[in-house]
């Protein structure tokens, strides 16, 4: 077995002890970054490709790694978009390829809800008022009885939903199969991905969440005819990737009043240019794409491949979180 830009293991002494109990029948041969690195191991007929998405040079290294070692059955990848991977050479891949969804969900759908509070609540003007020592009551917005659209219904828009149901929100999704949806808890209606689906759910919701994968059909998909259609004084939150938004139409969007204001932890270029007209939008709260990110997240995300997807290998029987690098998830 080896395992490519392996750090989640390297890096943090909690992951060391992941790498000293591998599963039985298991071992590492090494890590690396480029094809070179493993050029030691091509006698030992490898199998299992761990790829962490901090390798720069991923999307590149890939596909040499796999037809340097046909021995490859397998290929992990620590995270839950696979974007940055995307090559014509890696849609051919005919081995499995997982990902490490569900990792990161329940941190994403709090700030979700997070972001729904700080606009129904006010925070800015709340803190605002606390520095100038001004007791100025005003009316605040309850979550209750709004409406969620979630723009990808996923393991992380189905986490979202959870907890806005229980905030009494009534949940509306949309999602490539509709259909895979038809008896879930938490929605009331799914709808599908052509564009006339997104404008209805655009007018339709007090909140938009948008955590939809980065693949050559999203990308721009929430575009100026989108956001044309919103509700008014709706809330846009992205949590997804920045490429699946126009973000010179949200901007729009956010300057003209045609949205309250958008919570935003990804964008289309990261980091976020200073340049950027986000950075000075008082209707806009903006986070540095760490909002899954805590402090136990990259050894969470190793232990499901240590832990559940590797014994299955071993045992041969079905991987979690199969993904296609065709579609981009």
């Amino acid at each position: 077995m080896t395992l490519k830009d392996f750090d989640a293991f390297k890096d943090q002494s909690p992951n060391v002890a992941l790498h000293d109990n591998l599963p039985f029948g298991s071992k590492l041969l090494g890590t690396g970054m480029t094809l070179k690195d493993f050029d030691a191991f091509k006698d030992q007929s490898p199998n299992v490709l761990f790829v962490s998405p901090s390798c720069p040079m991923a999307r590149k290294e890939l596909p040499l790694v796999l037809e340097a070692f046909p021995s490859i059955e397998w290929v992990h990848v620590r995270s839950a978009g696979i974007d940055f991977l995307e090559s014509d050479d890696l849609a051919k891949v005919d081995i499995p390829v997982t990902n490490a969804k569900g990792q990161f969900s329940s941190s994403l759908a709090e700030y979700t809800m997070m972001a729904c509070s700080y606009f129904a609540k006010d925070l800015p003007r709340l803190m605002k008022q606390q520095k100038a020592k001004n007791w100025e009551k005003y009316d605040v917005e309850e979550l209750r009885g709004k409406t969620l659209g979630i723009v990808g219904y996923g393991d992380i828009g189905r986490a979202c939903a959870k907890l806005a149901h229980v905030y009494g929100m009534k949940i509306i999704a949309l999602r490539r199969h509709p259909e895979k949806s038809e008896l879930d808890s938490y929605c009331s209606v799914v709808y599908g991905t052509d564009k006339k689906s997104l404008n209805r759910l655009m007018s339709e919701s007090d909140y938009i969440v948008c955590s939809a994968p980065s693949t050559i059909d999203t990308r721009g998909m929430v575009n100026a005819d989108a956001f044309e259609a919103v509700k008014e004084n709706a809330v846009f939150i992205n949590l997804g990737r920045g490429p699946v938004i126009d973000e010179d139409a949200l901007i729009k969007a956010l300057k003209i009043g045609k949205l309250k204001g958008a919570a935003l932890d990804v964008f289309t270029e990261e980091p976020l240019p200073e340049s950027n007209e986000l950075w000075n939008l008082d209707n806009v709260l903006l986070s540095p794409h760490n909002m899954d990110q805590t402090s136990t997240f990259m050894h969470e995300a190793a232990e499901f491949f240590v832990y559940e997807n590797l014994p299955r290998f071993i045992c041969g029987k079905d991987l979690m979180n199969p993904v296609d690098p065709k579609v981009g998830y």
